[in-house]
């Protein structure tokens, strides 16, 4: 049984992921995950993912969310915008390994995933197995996100 976390997920869709959003919230609340929803509230076909993406992936950055899920039609868009919050760390997950692996070496924050590509049951397994996973901090792994985090800070600077 999952232990009790009420941990804050962010969680966001544009139209081509709205319908799975929407069952990943309830899988969250069944889960004793607390799911913050950053949009979109209603289906519209015209919206675009970065309106929804980016405040996610902010406050993934800024911790106010513990990790975050981020869902458009493939999945690649919502995850090339995550990753340009400076502090984020998203990957596009189509399968079991890297849904945990992504967290334990390179300290993912944020998992996207693709509405139209990813079935519900898929989806669920991801999302799960990447809010259980915990970052190992091995010393080659803290060295290669250092490395990063210098790259973000000289185009912030």
């Amino acid at each position: 049984m999952q232990k009790k976390s009420h941990k804050k997920i962010g969680i966001c869709a544009d139209h081509g992921g709205f319908e799975l959003k929407e069952k990943i919230k309830t899988f969250l609340i069944e889960n004793q995950f607390l799911p913050v929803d950053f949009g979109a509230k209603r289906l519209d076909e015209t919206d675009d993912y970065p309106d929804f993406v980016i405040p996610l992936a902010k406050s993934v950055a800024a911790k106010e969310v513990f990790r975050g899920i981020a869902i458009c039609g493939s999945g690649v868009g919502a995850c090339i915008a995550a990753n340009k919050v400076s502090g984020v760390r998203a990957a596009l997950i189509t399968e079991h390994f890297s849904a945990h692996q992504g967290v334990e070496d390179d300290d993912m924050n944020l998992i996207c995933l693709g509405g139209r590509i990813t079935g519900c049951a898929s989806a669920e397994e991801f999302v799960l197995t990447f809010l259980n996973a915990t970052f190992i901090g091995a010393e080659r792994h803290v060295r290669r996100l250092g490395k990063i985090q210098k790259l973000e800070g000289e185009e912030l600077g």
